[in-house]
């Protein structure tokens, strides 16, 4: 298992949302690029960049930070929010991103989403956030009624093959993953997952570490690490042991 930490970027700073609300900000490091390195060093093979202002608003503030980091660490980079277009993603690529999250159009412009699994195959993640059950989109503030196996099924059959599966009632609460849910999507469709939402521990990460053999193979971590109550070196170090 892999575990991915994130940073969530907002007006060029490092910041995390208590459940995705735009209004619970704490703003963790001022410039990104320190932060980003500084993960690398710690042992992350990979870093989760989120862009807060283009999830809530559909447009960008915070590229020319993802381009320096991109240019300052040598892990690849996945990166989410705002993109909304076929000319989003191919910017985001150009900036040295290795792998584009799609939420919000999969459900509002899905022939975009269908266009880009042709132009750009292994390279796009379905980012699926839940609630209840239930797909939500645009930073969450919209619940659809999209069951969230059905539409990852949906996806898998035009060929995505992992999805990012965040439980909001979980995310920042750090009150430990949601392992049925995790579980439940990871056999029902048959996709890699990539666990998100509320680690808090060490403990939070072996119990995840079971589910590996189901398919959750990779988990991003936040604000536990963030708030010193998961050490990523020590972290990174556990699962090399462990590997499956």
């Amino acid at each position: 298992m892999k575990i991915i930490p994130a940073i969530d970027l907002k007006n060029g700073r490092c910041v995390r949302l208590l459940q995705g609300k735009e209004d619970q900000e704490t703003v963790y490091e001022e410039d990104p690029v320190e932060t980003a390195l500084s993960f690398e060093e710690q042992g992350a093979e990979q870093i989760h960049l989120v862009d807060l202002d283009g999830a809530f608003r559909g447009e960008s503030k915070n590229l020319e930070q993802v381009e320096r980091i991109a240019q300052a660490v040598k892990v690849p980079l996945e990166l989410g929010g705002g993109i909304r277009s076929l000319d989003d993603i191919s910017r985001v690529f150009d900036l040295g991103v290795s792998f584009v999250i799609i939420g919000t159009i999969a459900v509002k412009n899905p022939k975009i989403l269908e266009e880009a699994i042709q132009k750009f195959e292994n390279q796009l993640i379905l980012g699926l956030d839940a609630k209840d059950g239930k797909v939500a989109v645009s930073g969450w503030v919209e619940v659809t009624e999209f069951s969230d196996e059905e539409f990852a099924n949906q996806w898998k059959l035009l060929g995505i093959n992992r999805v990012i599966y965040t439980d909001i009632a979980r995310d920042g609460m750090l009150t430990g993953p949601n392992l049925s849910s995790l579980r439940r999507m990871a056999i029902s469709t048959g996709l890699k997952v990539t666990a998100s939402g509320g680690v808090s521990s060490l403990d939070d990460l072996k119990q995840l570490a079971e589910l590996e053999r189901d398919g959750v193979d990779e988990v991003i971590v936040g604000k536990a690490i963030y708030e010193r109550q998961l050490d990523l070196r020590e972290a990174c170090l556990w699962l090399k042991k462990h590997a499956a």
